[in-house]
């Protein structure tokens, strides 16, 4: 009897795996056959890939309902990451496909580089540095220095990784103020943060907001031209979630005219950065999606889809599933 077989699929532009697949070998062993695939759109799908019985996808290589549709074999698609946008889980769920991801893996490295980047933005640290590099020692952009501790932090959406990084802002200084509309009443007790009920009232007194939730219809441009006109004119926005949450457009023309001070950026609508104009807004950070990144977060993210797939094709209970299929 062939043993089942488990594809990865990665990403040709840039595989963030292995060539071996050590890490999802050493977790499966001999109990599947593992196979490692690098494409850019599910149009790249082989014979090999569409026949596998359980598949591991990245997260920039996407999966529609065509590619979902050629899937002869397949139980369960394990998003190897925490958003799932990349693939069309309706289609899935016709097709009785579970869809998985791995919502627990780098919260910490997520919540230490939302910190790292609105750390930047209100101390200045890179005008800072390219000045003190010209020689010029002059600290021009003194106006924008903030204390930490007079400011407000504005989270949107308080699950793992928004109340892990609430608790960093707090400890830091900062009055850490929400917006969930999910969340259960005494989240905000329990964290020992401010709870305010629209996102309006949110973006009226945050000083820096910074960006926890999922990429849907209901949060695409949740962050646009209105929104952002809402802002201090000193604020800061950080965006460590989903590029889509923030419209591209409205964001670099805010910080162009001057209408926010600031924006960190580790994911962008229709990322990367598309030209140089785009590149030179000025008082952007970018950081190339990123924020989970870390030798333990890639391990512990790739050893539990690893996992996941595993009980597909053996036929045990699924972890994490998005779509409803049991």
């Amino acid at each position: 009897m062939s043993l089942p077989h488990i594809a990865i699929i990665d990403w040709r532009t840039a595989p963030q795996g292995d060539v071996e697949s050590a890490i999802e070998k050493g977790i499966i062993g001999s109990m599947a056959r593992v196979t490692r695939h690098l494409c850019d759109t599910d149009a790249d799908l082989d014979d090999e890939i569409t026949g596998a019985n359980a598949i591991i996808i990245w997260h920039n290589m996407p999966l529609t309902a065509q590619g979902i549709a050629n899937l002869k074999n397949c139980r369960a698609i394990i998003r190897n990451g925490v958003g799932f946008d990349s693939v069309d889980i309706a289609a899935a769920r016709e097709r009785g496909i579970a869809v998985c991801n791995v919502p627990d893996y780098g919260t910490e490295e997520v919540a230490d580089h939302a910190i790292a980047l609105a750390m930047a933005l209100c101390r200045q640290l890179f005008p800072l540095d390219a000045e003190a590099k010209t020689l010029g020692w002059n600290i021009k952009i003194g106006a924008r220095l903030r204390r930490l501790r007079e400011l407000t932090f504005g989270i949107v959406g308080l699950g793992r990784i928004g109340t892990a990084t609430a608790l960093r802002a707090k400890a830091l200084g900062f009055r850490v103020v929400f917006h969930d509309p999910y969340l259960a009443n005494g989240a905000d007790k329990a964290v020992g943060v401010m709870r305010v009920r629209t996102l309006d009232e949110l973006l009226a007194q945050s000083d820096v907001l910074s960006l926890h939730c999922p990429l849907n219809d209901e949060t695409r441009h949740l962050i646009a031209e209105r929104e952002l006109s809402l802002l201090k004119p000193g604020a800061f926005v950080v965006n460590t979630a989903r590029g889509g949450v923030i419209k591209k457009s409205a964001i670099l023309a805010a910080l162009r005219e001057g209408r926010i001070a600031g924006a960190g950026l580790d994911v962008i609508e229709d990322e990367p950065l598309r030209s140089a104009e785009e590149a030179a807004t000025p008082n952007l950070i970018a950081t190339c999606h990123a924020a989970f990144c870390s030798v333990e977060s890639k391990i512990e993210m790739r050893s539990t889809s690893a996992r996941i797939a595993l009980a597909a094709v053996t036929g045990q209970r699924l972890e994490n599933v998005v779509n409803g299929v049991v």
